[in-house]
């Protein structure tokens, strides 16, 4: 099985940052794709809630229950 990186959560930096801090937590590996930050230094425009967050298959499982705490604490 081949262990590729998957999108498992877009939005603005400061929730991005919060989440990475978690996954850290739990020994989680991610990589992060500033979209907004690439598009500001380019000289266009790209929404804020554009960063992605991209975790490896085989922690996607336990990732998304990170996720999904975060997600609750965020939203209360």
């Amino acid at each position: 099985m081949k262990n590729e990186h998957v999108k498992l959560f877009t939005d603005t930096s400061i929730i991005i940052n919060g989440l990475k801090s978690l996954l850290e937590k739990e020994n989680i590996n991610y990589r992060v794709k500033d979209n907004f930050e690439s598009a500001r230094l380019g000289g266009f425009g790209q929404p804020l809630a554009s960063v992605e967050l991209h975790v490896l298959e085989n922690d996607l499982e336990k990732a998304e229950i990170v996720l999904a705490a975060y997600k609750e604490k965020i939203n209360a």
